[in-house]
């Protein structure tokens, strides 16, 4: 089973392995790639949308195998975050000056924010691989975090799937901009972020003193 030419290096360089493995192969790798490991599950699943779109692979099953494998991952990421992540934290956070007292804002942060980052934690490097062991770490409650969770995870196999599905062997330039614009979110997601938490901390600072007034 063979894609044919046209792949770009990236994407080509995982033909054999898909072509051995099977939907096996890209459920090991979706499922690495969403839970801590930094592995090109997120090429995998290109390079099956495009067999997908030859014929060679059925897209249904490309997209609920990956959403599955994504799924289930960053749900064992999340019980990992639950157990371990704070302990974790606390044990090396100094070394980021992650203080316990900016841990508990990031706490607060996540629990109101959480579920929107878990949605679109998919589509950003990083997030991708993080935001289970992250939103665990967190608190954030697990009937929310899997409904995102579950939600992000069918949007992002969708969204490639759609892609290489349509695009076949002409992926190369597509995939090139694609991967350009994500590493375009990673700082506008952060800024984001950084503001979110200003915002929180000026709110905190003008609120003090009108609350030493009223107890005077």
């Amino acid at each position: 089973m063979s894609a044919g030419p046209g792949l770009p290096g990236a994407l080509a360089h995982l033909e054999p392995l898909l072509d051995k493995g099977g939907y096996a192969a890209l459920a090991l790798l979706v499922g690495l790639d969403n839970a801590l490991i930094p592995v090109p599950g997120q090429t995998m699943l290109i390079v099956a949308a495009v067999y997908a779109g030859t014929g060679r692979m059925n897209v249904i099953a490309v997209v609920l195998v990956a959403w599955a494998a994504a799924t289930a991952a960053a749900e064992a990421a999340y019980l990992l975050g639950c157990r371990q992540g704070s302990a974790l934290i606390n044990r090396y956070g100094h070394y980021v000056r992650l203080t316990p007292q900016r841990y508990a804002r990031a706490e607060s942060f996540y629990r109101r924010r959480g579920t929107s980052i878990v949605c679109a934690a998919r589509f950003v490097d990083v997030l991708r691989q993080t935001n289970g062991l992250l939103a665990g770490a967190n608190h954030l409650p697990h009937a929310s975090f899997s409904a995102a969770n579950a939600v992000g995870a069918a949007a992002w196999a969708g969204a490639w799937t759609a892609l290489g599905y349509g695009a076949g062997t002409n992926i190369g330039p597509l995939y090139r901009e694609a991967v350009r614009y994500q590493l375009l979110l990673l700082p506008a997601l952060a800024l984001f972020l950084a503001l979110l938490l200003a915002r929180g901390w000026w709110k905190r600072r003008h609120r003090q003193p009108q609350d030493r007034a009223s107890a005077s």
